[in-house]
This record gives C-alpha cells, structure tokens and sequence, in this order.
C-alpha cells in the first residue's frame, strides 16, 4: 500500500515537522511493515512554468517527420522559440514548459539547443517526461488560457501536484485495514495522539424502495450490498489533476473520470466499488451463486467457465460480475457512458478468496475482500463515488437509495486483566489496556476482573485474548518488550537425539563437507535426468494439489535431485571443487490407498478422525545424502592433488556409521543412477539401507556435472534407530602397537569388505584396526581371482605383545578367511 504524505495530512494533523522517515520508524512500532520512501518527482529539477502558445509553425522535414515551431509566453515579456513534436494542442493552450537548466525525469537536462534548423530554448513537456504517467505521444495540455485559473509563469510542478513524499507499506493478512489511506491515517493519529478525521464520516441519506432493485439470495456470501444511480454523468470530463495524481502515486494508473473516482475511494476509505453501465444493466441486481454450466467473460477478456461455489452478481440477462473479484465485460463503463450504477457492497472472505484462487484472478478489490472489509461502509462509500462523479462530472445523483441486508453484528472478545502482563512480559494495568483498546476503536466494558472488548467493524481480525493483548503491546510499545535470554532448565539442554545428529554434522563439517537445504519438490525432469525406469520405486510419488511450480509437482523421494541440482548450480558458477551434504525427509506413498479426513472446523476433531488423517500420512524417514565433485585435496607446492571418487562418498558413510556406533558393512551393487561396476550397497545386519558410488555418464551431462561425480544417499532414519545416544571413546593403550601384513587370493566376485569384516572378527579381541591397503589382479594370479592386502593392527590394554602373541592373532584371522572364501594366502 502507498500512501502519499500530503493525503494523509487531510485526515491527521501530524507534527508540521515530522520527516515521512520518522513517520515511516513511528508506524512500524504499531505493527505496519515498512517497505520503502519514495520521494515522487524528486528527479525533476529547475524552471517548470506554464506556458502559452502564441503562435506555431508546421514544418515537414527530410525525414519525414513533422514539427512545430511554436512561439511561447513563459511570463518572462518576450516569448521563447520551442520545438515541438506533438500536434495535440491549439493556439492560445496552457503548456507545462521546462526552461534551460532543468532536470526532466531520467535525468535529461534541458539546455537551448539547435533542432531542426531552430534554436529550441526549453521544452514542452509531457506526462511521460514529467513521470505523471505513460503518455508520450502528446504533451501536457492544461487548457485554455480563458478557461483555467492559471497564467504564463506560474509554478508547474505546484499545479501539476508533481512533488510529494510516498510511504510504501507491505499490509499484512491481519491489517486489512491499512489498505486504506483511512487506516494508515487512524495509526498515525494514534502514534502522535492527535485528532482523526475520518473520511467515511458523512451524512448519507436514508435507505428507500425508490433505489435501483437488488435481491440478496445469499446472504451468507454477501450480507450488504448499497447502490446509487448517477444520470446526465459527461463520459469525456476530466479526472482532476489532483485525483489522478493521488491514484498514481498510490501505485494505480488513471484511467477515465469514473474509473478514476471508483479507484480513489477504494484507496481512501478500503471499500471496494464498481461501476456499471446503467443503460447496460437488465432488471434488477441480484447476488446468486452460479449454477452449472454457467459463463462469463470478465473485463479482461477472458470467458470463464463458472462454478457452482462462485458468487456472482447478475441481472436478467444472467451473470454480469464475479462478486468482490473483476466484473462483467458486457456492462462495462465505456466513452460513452452517461448513467452510472454504483456498487458498494461487503462480501464474505471467504468466498472471494476461494473465487479468486479458483479463476487465478487477482485483482486489487479480492486484495481487500478476501482479508476483511468494514462492513458498515458500502452505503457510505457509494454516496462518496456518487459526489465526487457529480462534482467533476455533471450530471446528478437520481432519488432512491439502495442498502439491502445489514452489516454482521461483532462479537465481543473477553481477556482476563492480568493476560497483556503474562504474555508480554510487562507491567501493564488494566487503565493502559482499557485505553488502548478504546485508541484502536473497541468498545470496552470492565468487570470481575474481565475485560471485554467489542472490535470496531474494521477490525474482523480481533477474534482472540491473545488479539488483544497484541493491540494493547503494540500502543504501549514493542520496544517497551523486555529483552531477557530464557534460562535452560538445570540439567537439562538438547535432547539424546538433538546431540546424535550434531555428532553428524560435525562430523561431515571436519571432513570437508558444507551443508545445503533444497526444496522438497520434484518432478518427471529429475526422473528422466536421473534415468530411473518407470518401474523404479522411487518414481511412485506423492502430487502436491497447489504446487508452487507445475514442472515440480510432486514431493521427493530421494534427496538426490535437489542435491545435485544444488552442486550443478555452484560448478555452473565456477566452484567446481565441492563436497555437500544434505539431511531431510523423504515422502513415501504407502501402497493401501488411504485418503485423509476432511475433519469440521466447529469442532476439535474426533480421535479416531486423528487417527485416520495419521494413517494417510505418507511415511516420512529422514535421510543423507553427500555428493563430490572435482579435486579432493587440491595440489599445490606442497605436491599433487587427487580428485575426488567413489571411496570418497562411501568414507563418508562409514565415517557417519562409525561416529553413530552403527556396524555399517559395504558391498558391491548396482542401481540407477549410479554408474555400473562402481556402485556399493551400504548394508545394515541383513538389510540395505544406502548405495554410494560414481554417478552414471549420461547423469553427469544431464546436470552438466563434471565426469566422475560421486554420490551417496542412506536411509538416516534407520541408521539413527541403531545409534549409541552416549558418545564412547576409544580404547588408548600406553603399549606398542605391533604390525601385521596379510594377502589373500580370493575370487574375484567376493566384497573386499566382507574380508575385512572375517579378518577382523577371526583376529580376536587384541585386533584394533584392519585396513585395505593394496589390490592386485594379474596373470600371476589367474583369470578371476584377485589379490587384497591388509594390514592389521594388534595392541593389549595390559602389556606389550609378544611376537607370538601376534603370529596367533594373525593366524587366526588367515584361517577364518580361507575357512569362509577359500582364500589362499599369498607369499
């Protein structure tokens, strides 16, 4: 909402001194959010005069464009020679004139300057140039020199209300009101505590049956619904310079005398309105929902096909308007229309959110409607459009005043006194909080240590205590909040399952790893580009009704394309070098087709509805998943580099695995998308929980992904509900370790991993480390077999081992390989 300073002067007295910064700092303690100050027409600069035209010459030139020679008084005694390229203005015209050394709009400096054989000495301006608006193609035209209140000379800018001060604020749901100037205007009167004028107080004439017929057939949809008549309007008056520049500068664009009017009192009292072609209405108004079938072609154009839930507004030739959104085309106030119908009616919220959304219409009145309009305004709000149209239009308001149904009554809110004290922490008596319920309009009784506030009819957000106690802290003051850091409890402190995934972290952070957060969105692309068939399980997906995308529509089941998005994203910026990480919830479909509840809004919902919308939930584990690409360690002076691979992202498993305490074993496997032959399976006991490896080819050119890129992904879920909660520490001994190497020939299809894990539970309770050191496959071996070396470590809590001592342990371990593989133990 834009607000400019000098309107809402007309309605509070703020301090003549007050700058729009301060107003803008005072506003937001009471709860509007500031967005900008816009200084309009500040960029326009030096002599800006009216001018007259005494004279003009036409003159076509070579290339083929004409122009005028013009001759004008700028009250200066002797007139000023100008080139003008316009032809929209007579001898004898008011122009607005930019004089030598002035500054236009875009920072064009006006100078005298030789054009087209002539000495141009100044400017005629147009809207355009002046940033009044759009129009370029002719210049500002301010009437005739008989016909006006003005001279040669006198201040342009002045006339043209060019300069003014605009505060810009982002409304939100719960401040309807403040899309207002009215609004804005009363929270300005309460921040400096100065009179409220309010704009909707004024004298409206009774309610009659000699008004223009309207039936309400739901009043549920819209409760009150007001309208006048204006005859004799003239379609081609002019909206006043000081009208449309007020709708300009709050960010809408003067269109006609009566749209203009229409746009003016929505922006000063909140009230939506909309203007009918009286000769193009049919019969009486009446407000229906639709009925199948049903169309309309609303003023953009487009025809709409209407559902049933749609209110609308209709005359005898059907519907002719979507209530409290966009109206019809057919009764479209038009050049030539000199009888005007005013609608001012309240609609429900939610109604003409739900039309709104339905259509995918937005549009400044469902803006209003759809977060909550004053009720008692529409008939004073039809009398304000049908003076002013009366006033700068001609014409007259015809007898008959239309108010059908009445606004709904509020509903008083009670708090107990002491609730603004516990809630916000600050010593308020039940005085301040009587007295600023009664500064933001509530009617207020006090009794048994109750207060009970009836809100004003613009405030249809004060529902709750808690509304309350909101408006009372924001008149005492946010900053009057007291700033205290909430004491932990003794003993207490994260939770065993808040203190396991930090262990993750940290872990993933030390080695290198930086965490990203992507959406949970994905769609047919990611699949494709991942290459998973249609059969894949991961492709049967849960859709979002209202995705805010519609080329990612349904919810992941993997973290790997928002990951991989992510680090194609960076390499496309040149950070090719990269290890993420990422931990969030995958969305599983469960396959017996359960559908949630819609439970009732009038009461709590039932236990067993509870239990049936938790059954419909999709199951929701949390995974991991790591991604690497380029340079692992990078080179430098200190040597060569090594790129990143396959055994990066499983080590990055394992070393989550083992900070968990989870006995996490690796195998060799094979799934889209990773590369076939370098694939792992990560197994938990008996059952995979993850893969890791090398991305496949075509994977890494769909996300334009250096070759090689390696990714994992683990069901974290599982992994967690394995963990140790208590953090163990490693075994230190004070004694030598003593050293074993072994090499074994074993088949080539057996996972060195499960090697390691025989050697390591044959070698017995002294074994501390066994570590793959070295493969080897060759003629020397034979076709099919390969050679794993590893070494083993062997340390006693007690005392320093003997060589004998080792040789059984190693022995063992041997021994328990060739019993389980058939390994042959290498010379």
């Amino acid at each position: 909402m834009r607000v400019p300073l000098s309107w809402l002067r007309e309605y509070v007295d703020l301090p003549a001194d007050v700058t729009p910064a301060a107003l803008a700092d005072r506003l937001t303690t009471l709860g509007l959010k500031f967005e900008a100050l816009h200084a309009a027409g500040a960029d326009v600069t030096g002599s800006l005069v009216v001018g007259r035209v005494l004279s003009f010459e036409s003159e076509k030139h070579s290339n083929g464009k004409t122009i005028r020679w013009c001759q004008v008084d700028v009250g200066e005694g002797e007139p000023r020679g100008i080139v003008c390229g316009a032809h929209n203005f007579a001898v004898d015209n008011l122009v607005v004139v930019a004089l030598p050394g002035a500054t236009l709009a875009g920072g064009f400096e006006i100078a005298a300057r030789t054009t087209y054989g002539h000495v141009s000495d100044g400017m005629i301006c147009s809207a355009r140039e002046l940033d009044l608006g759009d129009e370029h193609a002719g210049i500002i035209v301010l009437g005739s020199a008989d016909s006006v209140d003005m001279k040669p000379g006198d201040d342009a800018a002045e006339l043209l209300h060019l300069r003014d001060d605009v505060i810009e604020f982002e409304i939100n749901p719960d401040r309807a009101y403040a899309l207002s100037v009215r609004g804005v205007a009363r929270d300005a009167a309460i921040a400096y505590g100065v009179e409220f004028r309010d704009p909707a107080d004024q004298v409206v004439p009774t309610p009659d049956d000699a008004g223009y017929p309207v039936r309400l057939d739901d009043t549920d949809g819209c409760p009150a619904f007001a309208a006048r008549t204006v005859s004799g309007f003239d379609p081609t008056a002019p909206t006043p310079r000081w009208l449309a520049r007020r709708v300009q500068l709050a960010g809408m664009r003067p269109i006609s005398l009566a749209v203009d009017v229409t746009n003016y009192v929505m922006l000063e009292l909140g009230q939506p309105i909309h203007g009918y072609d009286r000769n193009a209405v049919s019969g009486p108004i009446v407000v229906r929902r639709a009925t199948a079938g049903e169309k309309l072609t609303t003023l953009d154009g487009v025809s709409r096909s209407l559902d049933p839930e749609d209110l609308l507004i209709t005359d005898d030739s059907g519907p002719i308007g979507l209530a409290g959104v966009m109206g019809g085309e057919t009764t479209e106030m038009s050049e030539s229309t000199s009888d005007v119908l005013i609608e001012a009616a309240h609609f429900s919220a939610v109604t003409v959110y739900r039309t709104e959304r339905r259509h995918q219409l937005p549009s400044e009145a469902s803006r209003r409607f759809e977060r909550g309009v004053d009720p008692t305004l529409p008939a004073r709000a039809a009398q304000r459009v049908a003076d002013l149209l009366v006033a700068h239009g001609g014409g007259r308001i015809d007898d008959g005043v239309t108010l059908v149904g009445s606004a709904p009554a509020p509903v008083a809110v009670a708090m107990t006194t002491d609730l603004p004290t516990r809630v916000t922490g600050i010593e308020i008596d039940e005085a301040t909080s009587v007295g600023a319920l009664e500064q933001v309009g509530c009617t207020v009784e006090v009794a048994g240590g109750r207060i009970t506030a009836v809100p004003p009819p613009w405030r249809p957000d004060l529902t709750d205590p808690n509304d309350l106690v909101e408006e009372v802290a924001r008149i005492v003051g946010y900053d009057a909040v007291p700033s205290r850091s909430p004491v932990a409890p003794a003993g207490h402190g994260l939770t065993e399952v808040q203190r396991v995934r930090r262990r993750i972290g940290r872990q993933l952070a030390g080695s290198g790893y930086v965490e990203v957060l992507s959406q949970p969105f994905v769609g047919s692309s990611d699949w494709e580009r991942l290459g998973l068939a249609d059969d894949d399980a991961r492709r049967r997906t849960i859709r979002i009704a209202n995705p805010l995308s519609e080329e990612e529509p349904e919810l992941r089941t993997t973290l790997l394309p928002g990951l991989l998005r992510a680090l194609a994203r960076n390499v496309a910026r040149g950070q090719v070098d990269l290890s993420l990480f990422e931990t969030g919830l995958v969305f599983l479909p469960k396959g017996d087709g359960a559908v949630a509840p819609i439970p009732s809004v009038d009461r709590r919902p039932s236990d067993d509805e509870l239990a049936a919308i938790e059954a419909a939930l999709p199951d929701q584990p949390e995974h991991l998943a790591v991604a690497l690409c380029g340079d692992r360690e990078r080179a430098g002076w200190w040597g060569g580099g090594r790129a990143a691979g396959w055994f990066d992202a499983v080590a990055a498993i394992r070393a989550v695995a083992e900070t968990l305490g989870v006995p996490l074993t690796v195998r060799s496997g094979a799934a889209d998308p990773w590369h076939p032959g370098r694939c792992a399976e990560l197994v938990l006991g008996d059952e995979v929980v993850g893969r890791a490896g090398e991305l496949h080819p075509r994977v890494c050119t769909a996300y334009g992904l250096p070759a090689r890129t390696a990714v994992a992904e683990v069901d974290l879920a599982a992994l967690l509900a394995r963990a140790d909660t208590m953090v163990v520490g490693p075994r230190v001994s004070s004694y030598p370790v003593a050293k074993e190497d072994v090499a074994l020939i074993i088949d080539a299809s057996v996972p060195a991993a499960e090697v390691e894990a025989v050697l390591r539970s044959g070698a017995g309770e002294l074994c501390e480390s066994v570590r793959l050191f070295d493969v080897y496959t060759g003629e020397q071996i034979g076709e099919g077999r390969k050679s794993l070396a590893f070494a083993l470590r062997f340390r006693a809590p007690d005392r320093t081992l003997t060589e004998a001592d080792t040789s059984v342990a190693r022995d063992a371990a041997v021994a328990a390989a060739v019993q389980r593989f058939g390994a042959v133990p290498r010379v």
